[in-house]
């Protein structure tokens, strides 16, 4: 076992839409054992950032089936709803630096990429308005990801600019997940590989920002028989927090990592040997198949 690693902080950080699924599970348990291994801090994040989106419930449910499956996070936890000065501060910083411009484009106006289409960025437009960050053309996005390898993205080729603040006033999460990474000083993140593009954009806030960049890790999803990731607008099933056991023993196995024998019982004689056993290198970096 490497030597503990005070510095360590990683983060679990789901969004209230619905409860927990199993692939949303196997992300909180790798993150969990990488920063347990390490012997780091863990810490859990509310990312309710969009009301229309949330369901009446869910952030409590998702926090009770942490517990229920023995994920107990070290830190008061965070709500994202609760920081809207943070991250109209973090706006303002872009706008002095020159780094931020309205934009009154609909979606449908919009290119295949996203970018603003109009001439907002010579044109102030009137509200209601989205506010946009333009991206340097020369921009390349790099690091080396822990399990989907080096990462080499050019983006500023293809994204001009993109959304941080929506035209309802809600903040975009690309421009929230990278200020509250930097304020809990946030070093390594475990996330599935469905938020492997969303890492270029995040590191150019960072840049703009001065934030530093953390370590990371993009995990293999779970999809169903027509290869579209398990997830709530798939309907995946929520997990049964009275089948805790069962569920961490599937989400091992989807892990990659030893089985725990029948007579390992109890959630937390069950971490406790995933822990002990908890390989990296054995996390396929490919998508897999969930059970029907």
């Amino acid at each position: 076992m490497p030597a503990p690693d005070a510095s360590y902080r990683g983060r679990f950080a789901p969004s209230p839409t619905g409860p927990l699924h199993l692939g949303s599970l196997i992300a909180a348990l790798a993150s969990y054992l990488e920063a347990r291994r390490a012997g780091g801090t863990w810490l859990v994040r509310m990312e309710d950032l969009d009301p229309p989106r949330e369901q009446p419930g869910a952030a409590d449910a998702i926090l009770h089936s942490l517990e229920a499956h023995g994920l107990h996070w070290d830190e008061t936890v965070l709500w994202q709803s609760q920081r809207s000065e943070v991250y109209l501060s973090a706006l303002e910083q872009l706008q002095r630096s020159g780094d931020l411009f309205a934009c009154h484009c609909s979606r449908a106006s919009t290119d295949s990429a996203g970018n603003c289409c109009g001439e907002c960025r010579q044109h102030t437009p009137p509200p209601p308005v989205a506010l946009r960050v333009p991206v340097a053309s020369q921009f390349v996005a790099h690091w080396q990801d822990r399990w989907q390898g080096d990462q080499r993205w050019p983006i500023g080729q293809q994204l001009r600019d993109f959304v941080v603040r929506r035209k309802d006033q809600l903040f975009a999460y690309q421009l929230a997940v990278v200020v509250d990474d930097a304020a809990q000083g946030i070093t390594h993140i475990v996330r599935g590989s469905d938020l492997l593009d969303s890492t270029p954009r995040q590191l150019w806030l960072q840049s703009l920002l001065n934030a530093p960049q953390p370590d990371y890790g993009h995990l293999p999803v779970l999809t169903n028989r027509e290869g579209q990731k398990l997830s709530k607008q798939t309907h995946a099933p929520p997990l049964q927090d009275g089948k805790a056991e069962a569920n961490l023993r599937a989400a091992l196995g989807y892990l990659g990592q030893p089985s725990p024998p029948p007579d390992c019982s109890g959630v937390r004689n069950l971490l406790d040997f995933a822990l002990a056993r908890w390989d990296p290198q054995a996390v396929p970096p490919g998508p897999t198949l969930a059970p029907r």
